[in-house]
């Protein structure tokens, strides 16, 4: 991983008139606009439990999702905001210390939160993979009818970049599951040493597993501002090269990153987190998620702010 690597500008764009999945889109970063979007998907999750999963983000100084932009849609919905520890140390491995960072950034302020692993970890089937026969969940993720998985989108120092697919594989992975889906099921308590395609292929397959726990009750948005290359598990990323895009949002995870991705393509500015995503042969998770069943790259984009 890393280095030099030569920017591939003939990114193929998977936008398609009348094919794929649909994925809404406004330019507009605000309360009002993330309730329009969530509205724009046309269904709502079922059940009496309704998870909202998000990154609390490390500190000092990461770029989580600030909960006053999030507060009315989570409160919409009667969401239990959910994390679940590190595997790899920092101020989020340990229950405890992760309340605290989830109180110290504001979001015990706006929700209930749960460390879904604080109580270890609950194993659901992967079906059809490659990689993983089982995924290593926070103990407390059986717990939730449905799941609204928040997403801020950025690179990554390891998958290239996090958006919806990460947030329900490595996020909702416990701290052995994590360590499972970075080795591709080798050890149950490190996350480092596993080959990078196994890595990837893994997260989409520990996505896949989680969607189908749920019956498919699950929805994603995904929210494009401060697109540093660095992610939300960094205290100190690195400052963004890109202005900020917009919120966009699906039922399909895997169509929704692709979208994000497409749109980073396009953006000024935007050698360092092309980069940062070729390095990693990031966009290897998308191509196996769409193998395996967990949704369609191709989409059809629709904007909501005319």
């Amino acid at each position: 991983m890393g280095g030099e690597v030569e920017l591939s500008y003939t990114h193929e764009q998977h936008e398609q008139e009348n094919k794929g999945s649909t994925v809404y889109m406004t330019a507009e970063i605000t309360p009002e606009a993330l309730m329009e979007i969530y509205t724009a998907l046309g269904t709502g999750l079922e059940g009496n439990q309704t998870a909202v999963k998000l990154s609390t983000g490390e500190p000092p100084a990461s770029n989580y999702l600030d909960p006053n932009l999030i507060k009315e849609l989570v409160q919409s919905v009667n969401g239990t905001i959910v994390e679940c520890n590190t595997a790899y140390g920092g101020s989020r491995s340990e229950t405890a210390m992760h309340y605290q960072v989830a109180e110290d950034h504001g979001f015990t302020e706006i929700a209930d939160v749960v460390i879904m692993d604080e109580d270890g970890s609950a194993t659901i089937p992967v079906e059809g993979g490659t990689r993983l026969k089982e995924n290593y969940v926070g103990a407390h993720f059986p717990e939730y009818d449905g799941f609204l998985v928040l997403s801020h989108f950025k690179g990554h120092a390891m998958a290239g970049f996090g958006g919806a697919i990460k947030n329900i594989s490595i996020g909702i992975g416990s701290a052995e599951g994590k360590c499972l889906i970075h080795t591709a099921g080798s050890s149950h308590d490190s996350p480092w040493g596993g080959e990078q395609n196994a890595f990837l292929e893994s997260m989409a397959e520990a996505g896949k597993s989680v969607v189908d726990a749920l019956d498919e009750n699950i929805l994603f948005i995904n929210v494009m501002n401060h697109l540093s290359i660095d992610c939300d598990c960094d205290g100190n990323p690195a400052e963004p090269d890109i202005h900020d895009i917009g919120i966009l949002a699906s039922a399909d995870p895997v169509a929704l990153d692709q979208a994000c991705v497409d749109l980073i393509y396009q953006a000024e500015g935007r050698e360092a987190l092309v980069s940062r995503m070729e390095s990693r042969n990031a966009e290897l998770v998308l191509e196996h998620g769409e193998e395996i069943g967990l949704g369609s790259r191709s989409y059809q984009l629709k904007r909501i702010d005319g």
